[in-house]
């Protein structure tokens, strides 16, 4: 099916968007909050590992501490984050810590899918789901983790799935969702797809672009999509534009009492970021505190705070974004020892970002290339 009613929604946002002043929105110099670089120097024999790729806050993201060093290879990982643990990937190499311990301990998963033979090995994505972990990516093919007493190995699910999906030229997976009740949604290149038996059959319930992120609350489905910001209230079935500023959709993220997004603003081309707190049906924008970006990353919440990774740093508000205060810097300038003001116009020149990851009570940080 097709999104409904859109023509109208673009001036339904601009009824509903009432933005923040700029004088509740300034970012606010903090004293001396300090980020540090954690030793390896305690392990035997230890040699030069990597520093300024990854970075750890479990104080509630204001101070950090690089753990770079525990990483198995020294280069920017993809990093996929839930309640029960840490995964990493480096091309088609997955590795796995718990996330319950001072500092991550990686150990080497085995193959997503060893028989696989085709252009792409697995260079997906990790989704956390009541029924399990799962992996997805390039080669259409949903996995999942089996018997945890033999090893958890990764074995493929939704085998009617692969089929559906091949019809479409754009065929690669960029999310799998399940829903409070069990529905299984599965986005990608080519729209978005709906299972309500466990994933023995499909309806492609949006057809034109592609879906990547989902998060659902009090029975509302927000969706990141290459128009921008969709939503749904029937459990996916329809979709109509939430924020819808010319560009893509970058984020969704569920935070107390709402959503929160980022989106890219043709207008202005920077990402902006909303808030809603009423299920979807209005947005606020909360980024008037920050300098423009096309690069901002992402956005998370951990206890009271909102944290946000953008090209100058990493950024805190504890007032749901009137105001921002820089916990650290930025990628190419990580190591300075204390909180800054924003320096104008250095926005758009760091080709580095740190995106940002939560897992219980622990905030981490990966340097990764900007964009999307």
């Amino acid at each position: 099916m097709h999104l409904h009613h859109l023509t109208f929604l673009p001036f339904l946002l601009i009824f509903f968007s009432g933005e923040p002043t700029p004088e509740n929105s300034r970012v606010t110099p903090a004293k001396d909050v300090k980020s540090s670089t954690a030793s390896h120097s305690d392990k035997p024999n230890a040699t030069p590992a990597a520093t300024n790729l990854m970075y750890q806050s479990m104080d509630g993201g204001k101070t950090w501490q690089d753990i770079s060093y525990t990483l198995p290879e020294n280069e920017e990982p993809a990093l996929f984050a839930g309640e029960s643990g840490l995964y990493l990937r480096y091309n088609d190499k997955l590795y796995y810590s718990k996330s319950n311990l001072k500092t991550p301990v990686w150990e080497k998963e085995n193959d997503v899918d060893p028989q696989y033979t085709g252009d792409h090995p697995f260079d997906g994505s990790v989704a956390f789901n009541p029924s399990g972990v799962t992996a997805f990516g390039w080669n259409v093919q949903v996995y999942q983790k089996m018997n945890p007493a033999e090893g958890e190995v990764w074995s493929p699910v939704y085998p009617g799935f692969r089929e559906v999906m091949s019809e479409s030229r754009r065929n690669w997976i960029g999310t799998v969702f399940e829903t409070s009740d069990g529905t299984i949604l599965v986005g990608g290149g080519g729209g978005l797809y709906k299972s309500a038996d466990k994933g023995k059959g499909w309806k492609h319930v949006m057809e034109h672009g592609w879906v990547s992120n989902l998060v659902e609350s009090e029975g509302v489905l927000i969706a990141t999509s290459s128009g921008g910001i969709i939503r749904s209230t029937d459990n996916g079935e329809h979709w109509y534009w939430a924020i819808r500023e010319g560009g893509v959709g970058i984020a969704v993220e569920r935070i107390d009492g709402g959503f929160a997004t980022i989106s890219y603003n043709t207008k202005t081309k920077s990402r902006s970021i909303h808030v809603s707190f009423d299920t979807g049906k209005t947005w606020n924008r909360i980024d008037a505190g920050l300098l423009p970006s096309p690069n901002i990353s992402s956005i998370k919440q951990i206890g009271n705070y909102l944290i946000v990774g953008h090209p100058d740093g990493i950024f805190r508000s504890s007032d749901m974004g009137r105001t921002w205060v820089k916990v650290h810097g930025s990628v190419d300038n990580s190591m300075t020892a204390s909180i800054m003001p924003l320096t104008i116009g250095s926005s758009n020149q760091n080709p580095r970002v740190f995106a940002i990851y939560v897992s219980g009570n622990v905030v981490y940080a990966v340097a990764r290339r900007a964009g999307c």
